[in-house]
């Protein structure tokens, strides 16, 4: 049941971008993992003011497009943990394998062929 509809996916990305901002302070990362992430969050703030929904600025990427690559980068989280947890950050391991989950129920949960707007 696709129960999350094209603005509240919007709405989910902003705040995602917000916490990815504020991970780095709230559990303390340092070095290559506060980096990642914080870059992360930039790379997701471009992909929500791009993408072709209701909460989208710029209105570029179909929305379709923009939960593939969110599947993708799912997919890329769930490596990343595992890269993080072999150089022995137990933080980034669990930090990166969390919102990889988030991510792919939120992609099996989005109505991706729902209302797009027209580009202005």
């Amino acid at each position: 049941m696709k129960i999350i509809s094209s603005k509240a996916h919007g709405i989910l990305d902003y705040l995602t971008v917000i916490f990815l901002v504020a991970a780095p302070t709230l559990f303390k990362m340092e070095g290559t993992l506060c980096t990642f992430t914080y870059a992360l969050a930039g790379i997701h703030l471009l992909l929500t003011v791009l993408t072709n929904f209701e909460p989208g600025i710029i209105k570029i990427i179909p929305f379709k497009i923009h939960g593939l690559i969110e599947l993708i980068v799912a997919v890329v989280l769930i490596a990343v943990a595992f890269w993080f947890n072999s150089n022995g950050s137990e933080l980034g391991f669990y930090f990166y394998l969390g919102l990889a989950i988030v991510i792919l129920i939120v992609f099996i949960l989005t109505d991706f062929k729902g209302t797009q707007t027209s580009a202005k």
